[in-house]
């Protein structure tokens, strides 16, 4: 409880307070970018500090940020908690990497020193995460493994870091592992919580990209057929768009772009029905990627203008570089390459350090634009980035078509030697995707 008289103090004269209590100076509680000069600013009511410079001057003085603050004690646990919850939201708004993994990497220190398992498990998860949207597979898999192995966490209460770290493992080159995990996740589900169709869908789903990874698509259409009879009439709309998803990305592997656009349909049908703009402007946004992709860039456009309109503020980072790598794709084929460089290049910046594939696509926007605008060297650098980030993941199909639209840029210039290197790369990553899929 604060003691008398101090329910209204300021947060200057509490700091002021605790200084001098300590017998400390203005200098001596001063640090990199908190100054003597700004300290005494905010004693004097004239400045409020940052929640960077609380937190530098809280630990000076041996109190919490929330105390410094307010005058309200938390303890460390709680403040932890708040700490954490912060981190991730800003995880999941995907706007900055390096700022939830600071906030992880001390909460760890701190947790593990304190034994506050909880926080520590929190922790690690979350730096699992960040390392996997980084395209760090190794340290992921690290970060990951040792939770799920203790039985920290199940597929029940954690489904989602279950099939991160089968990412990570398809990532490193390790379908069968991703494999192997969620048949295991499926099993448990079915056994110890058989009436959660859409907890069993949701692992359905993933088995199936690992199975596709693992170059065997009949098998992930198997998986994914057998989930949709199980889904069907469950009352969860969302259950069945994973799957037409999941049925979608297996169509455009087998080279049947129509028979994806059919299904993702199907999932927009469903998401009409309920307030989910997000995933419905994601659902627009695969359309119209598809038919780019499928020399169809007109009728990309409309698909395009609903996904901005119904993203809108809801938009992430990884979502906001989706919508614009696109745009400058259907751009470029409207001939509007300098409008198509701008937006590649915004793609870009705002996917710097996140997710390889969509750089992989910003990249490859990129290089289309500047095909367009006669500039070949340039294109070549940025075709050289996109194939190589494809190829790093393991999505084989995708560097492959991406070499071919390089060659035949090179061709066009004239550049035959160079053209036929590129061919050549496309065809041992050609070689390399999923059995049964169609090399146009």
């Amino acid at each position: 409880m604060p003691e008398r008289g101090r329910e209204t103090e300021s947060l200057g004269e509490r700091l002021r307070r605790l200084r001098r209590e300590r017998g400390l100076s203005q200098r001596d509680i001063a640090s990199p970018g908190v100054s003597y000069a700004y300290v005494s600013r905010i004693e004097a009511g004239a400045r409020q500090p940052s929640v960077k410079a609380l937190r530098k001057l809280a630990r000076k003085l041996g109190v919490s940020a929330e105390y410094l603050e307010t005058g309200r004690d938390v303890h460390p646990a709680e403040e932890r908690e708040l700490r954490l919850s912060q981190a991730e939201l800003r995880l999941r708004l995907e706007q900055d990497l390096a700022a939830p993994e600071q906030d992880f990497r001390a909460v760890l220190e701190e947790a593990a020193a304190d034994g506050d398992a909880d926080a520590v498990l929190r922790a690690r998860l979350g730096l699992g995460e960040v390392a996997f949207r980084r395209g760090d597979y190794a340290e992921s898999v690290r970060q990951l493994e040792s939770p799920l192995a203790e039985g920290e966490v199940s597929p029940l209460s954690h489904g989602d870091v279950y099939a991160t770290l089968a990412r990570a493992y398809s990532g490193l080159g390790r379908p069968e592992r991703a494999v192997e995990l969620l048949e295991g996740c499926r099993a448990e589900v079915r056994e110890h919580a058989p009436e959660d169709v859409a907890a069993e869908v949701r692992f359905a789903t993933y088995l199936s990209y690992a199975l596709a990874d693992r170059r065997d698509l009949a098998g992930a259409r198997t998986v994914v057929k057998e989930a949709l009879d199980r889904a069907e009439g469950a009352a969860d709309p969302y259950s069945r768009v994973r799957l037409y998803w999941s049925l979608a990305r297996l169509a455009l592997m087998e080279g049947k772009p129509r028979t994806a656009l059919r299904q993702i349909h199907r999932a927009i049908g469903l998401l009409e029905a309920t307030e989910d703009t997000r995933q419905l402007g994601r659902a627009h946004l695969s359309c119209a990627e598809i038919l780019i992709d499928d020399a169809d860039a007109p009728a990309a456009a409309s698909h395009l203008e609903r996904a901005e309109r119904l993203l809108g503020d809801a938009a992430d980072a990884a979502d906001l570089g989706w919508l614009w790598s696109e745009q400058a794709r259907e751009r470029t084929a409207a001939g509007e390459h300098e409008e198509a460089a701008a937006l590649a290049g915004r793609a870009l910046a705002i996917l710097k350090g996140s997710d390889p594939l969509k750089l992989a696509r910003a990249h490859a926007a990129l290089a289309g634009a500047h095909i367009a605008a006669g500039d070949v060297d340039r294109a070549h650098a940025e075709y050289e980035h996109s194939v190589n980030l494809f190829a790093g993941e393991n999505r084989w199909q995708e560097a492959a078509a991406t070499s071919r639209d390089w060659a035949h840029a090179l061709r066009d210039a004239g550049r035959d030697q160079d053209a036929l290197d590129v061919l050549d790369r496309a065809a041992e990553y050609a070689a390399r995707a999923p059995v049964g899929v169609t090399h146009a």
